[in-house]
């Protein structure tokens, strides 16, 4: 009896593990029963993502889809939403084919679908994780209205080069903060089952490195140590692929010189084997076709060398459709691959509960109630106020005072398009709400004055770049030296000048890398000629990236970056500029003084000579500051915070102990605000060189003025880690640093040793 009794304990133990293996089951005998009927050809088909629709970022090769999609060659398409035209191929694939098999629909969703959000880099500079979510889930609900169930987000690549354009796409240059955003966006993404019609599946990208590119040029060489890559550039990548995202996207660029593309140690060893990804992998945008160009073979070859590494799925290039029979008759490439590659891409569709209900993302009335609702509408405004950040504010220039004259002046100033700035695919600029239209809706017409200034561009070679992609720069008829003389006169008439200038959004995303990234040379003259009214100046920027602002900084009053705020980003700003919201933005990517300080980021090494400006032979520059212009983590705030000294709960801990840090911050301004207090350490001697600091936690603390609170953090062993130069995950006993503080410059120290 005692027997029967232990038995029927451990069944009960175990079914938790029974039952989550059930749906498995299910779905594992499903698709076996389904590719039992399935071709080669038709397996390959599964392989096969061509774009069809609304938006190219290449070569447009995607021809005769639709008669692709009835020979069952056709495994998804990209680049079309909408209900009805998504129901127009669906129905083809469950109505014309022979095996019925449901299409995936992809895009990029990147910051929003139709409310859009601030650029992703923006939305770093929130620091708020719960907010970043939240916008992913909203943009998720509106995309899944539109038909689509496959977003090309979160982009996790970690960029410490602004001249590198895609900067604008990701969180910044540091992997802690990166991993814990990435993660955010693949829960608000996917949610907690796919088969709701509001979840899609989430794709990280890009895997690996591309972030790195040479120069900061796009699409360019990468060539980085397995401990950089372990240490600085994976972790994104990895801790998405923990919380269980359901796609990843390969780079562009080589790694050990072979292309992402088809480089099996990045996805066979290191994604599959080491971090056990089990969804599936498709390539960029004609990447297999790249890699001809890259010297890798003929089209054929380049099919064999991705599908044996482990790509799944071939986006645009065609080659896997044009080359996969042949190869497998031909024993390059073993059946078991094709398979494999295709078996993952069923179960992404069967976890979507596409084989349930094929057409259950397509819904009339999910699009008119979901989409552009006012709830996300808020959330658009609430999301661009968080992630806007204060570079400078001499005298308290802000926020401004209503009852005084206020000029504004600049091409950004009414401007809509550049509002929603680059991969807003999706996004209507026309509804998107400029400044001026804000100013009027909160303060009533005629209640300031408005000069342009100047044009966004007189680059006549760049604008004949950026025009044919959507740009639509047209310079004003006014002479450019007019515009500038009538700011002027209008500057005079004001108390204060507030300046909207800054990028045109094809001026930063995919192919779009500049050598020089400050403001263009004409926006800079008026600033210039403003300045000289003796008019205190504000300057409210728009990028898709960090700019060099080293003469600005100098000579204006206060600077807030807005970067490309989103739909609702003019009611933002509006509220900023006046004081109604407090800005609460930090900085996840370093401001150089110049160009010539690129790359530069906080989490550096300090060298075996470290500056000493008494001493000729140490690792300085003759003519900059080693100092970037604004660190990593800087923002400032309408009121002020004041940091006490760190106390730790113990001086030395062992590996199974846990360390208390606690600081006290107190409001000391005239303002209620938010600070991102921000804790780093450094590992004083290690087996290998270690940063001079690494960001190992946060929090944001909403404080009343006046207001004194204890802020504190707890470290495990875990957080002393780093990969040594066996590429074992380790923590070394020895001496470390705790550093807290509002920036990672500016900050408060402790120490304390790890012992054996």
């Amino acid at each position: 009896m005692r027997r029967l009794w232990m038995v029927v304990l451990s069944t009960i133990a175990a079914m938790p593990a029974l039952l989550a293996q059930q749906p498995d089951a299910k779905m594992n005998q499903f698709i076996t029963g389904l590719m039992q009927k399935m071709t080669l050809e038709e397996k390959i088909g599964q392989l096969n993502l061509p774009s069809v629709g609304f938006d190219v970022t290449g070569p447009i090769l995607s021809q005769g889809v639709e008669d692709k999609i009835r020979k069952g060659l056709v495994g998804g398409v990209f680049n079309t939403y909408t209900p009805a035209a998504v129901r127009k191929l669906q129905e083809l694939a469950m109505k014309e084919t022979r095996l019925k098999i449901p299409l995936l629909f992809g895009y990029d969703v990147i910051h929003g679908h139709r409310t859009i959000f601030p650029i992703s880099l923006g939305l770093s500079a929130s620091w708020d994780i719960n907010l970043i979510e939240r916008t992913a889930r909203a943009a998720a609900e509106e995309a899944t209205a539109d038909g689509l169930n496959w977003t090309f987000s979160p982009m996790v690549d970690i960029a410490r080069d602004p001249r590198w354009g895609r900067v604008s796409e990701g969180a910044g240059e540091d992997p802690y903060l990166g991993s814990l955003i990435g993660v955010a966006m693949v829960k608000g993404y996917q949610g907690t089952d796919l088969k709701k019609d509001n979840t899609m599946l989430a794709c990280v990208k890009h895997f690996a490195l591309y972030g790195a590119s040479e120069a900061g040029r796009d699409y360019n060489t990468v060539d980085m140590s397995r401990l950089r890559m372990y240490n600085e550039y994976l972790p994104p990548y990895k801790a998405t692929v923990k919380a269980g995202v359901a796609t990843v996207m390969t780079s562009f660029n080589e790694i050990d010189g072979v292309p992402a593309t088809a480089n099996k140690w990045l996805l066979t060893d290191l994604l599959r084997k080491q971090w056990g990804f089990k969804g599936f992998v498709v390539t960029d945008y004609t990447a297999i076709n790249e890699m001809i160009a890259h010297g890798m073979g003929d089209q054929a070859k380049v099919a064999e060398l991705t599908l044996n590494a482990g790509n799944d799925q071939d986006m645009v290039s065609e080659a896997f459709l044009n080359h996969g029979v042949a190869l497998v008759k031909a024993g390059k490439v073993p059946q078991s691959i094709v398979d494999a590659a295709c078996r993952r891409i069923l179960e992404a569709k069967y976890k979507l509960g596409l084989f349930e209900d094929p057409y259950r993302y397509i819904s009339e009335e999910r699009s008119k109630t979901q989409i552009m609702s006012a709830d996300k509408l808020a959330l658009s405004k609430e999301a661009a106020i968080k992630s806007m950040v204060l570079l400078k504010n001499a005298g308290q220039t802000l926020p401004l005072d209503a009852s005084k004259k206020i000029a504004f002046v600049g091409p950004l100033v009414r401007n809509q398009r550049d509002l929603i700035g680059s991969w807003s695919a999706a996004g209507d600029w026309k509804k998107a709400v400029s400044i001026w239209s804000a100013l009027e809706l909160k303060f009533g017409a005629d209640k300031f004055l408005y000069a342009k200034g100047c044009n966004l561009l007189d680059d006549t070679a760049l604008i004949n770049k950026l025009n044919p992609h959507g740009a639509d720069i047209v310079p004003d008829a006014v002479p450019p030296a007019q515009l500038i003389a009538d700011a002027v006169k209008t500057a005079e008439q004001a108390d204060v000048v507030v300046a909207v200038l800054g990028e045109a959004f094809g001026m930063s995303g995919e192919a779009a890398s500049r050598s020089m990234i400050g403001l263009p040379d004409n926006q800079v003259e008026l600033l210039k000629a403003l300045k000289k009214t003796g008019k205190p100046i504000v300057l409210v920027i728009m990028s898709g990236r960090p700019l060099t602002l080293s003469w600005e900084d100098q000579h204006l009053d206060a600077i807030l970056e807005t970067w490309f705020p989103g739909t609702n980003g003019g009611p933002a700003i509006a509220d900023v500029l006046f004081g109604d919201a407090n800005p609460s933005g930090k900085l996840s990517m370093t401001f150089p003084r110049n160009v010539g300080q690129i790359p530069i980021y906080y989490n550096a090494k300090n060298t075996g000579r470290p500056i000493d400006e008494h001493q000729k032979y140490t690792s300085k520059y003759l003519d900059v500051p080693n100092t970037p212009l604004y660190p990593f983590g800087h923002g400032l705030s309408y009121t002020s915070f004041t940091y006490g000294e760190p106390k730790l709960s113990k001086t030395a801990i062992s590996p199974a102990d846990k360390l208390q840090v606690t600081v006290s911050v107190t409001n000391s301004g005239n303002y209620d605000g938010t600070e991102t207090v921000q804790l780093y350490i450094r590992d004083i001697v290690g087996s290998i060189t270690r940063p001079v600091k690494e960001l190992k936690g946060f929090q944001q603390v909403a404080l009343k003025k006046g207001e004194t609170r204890q802020v504190s953090f707890t470290l495990s062993v875990e957080d002393l880690k780093f990969y040594n130069s066996s590429l074992q995950w380790v923590a070394e006993p020895g001496d470390f640093k705790v550093f807290v503080g509002g920036n990672s410059q500016e900050v408060r120290s402790a120490d304390f040793r790890l012992t054996k």
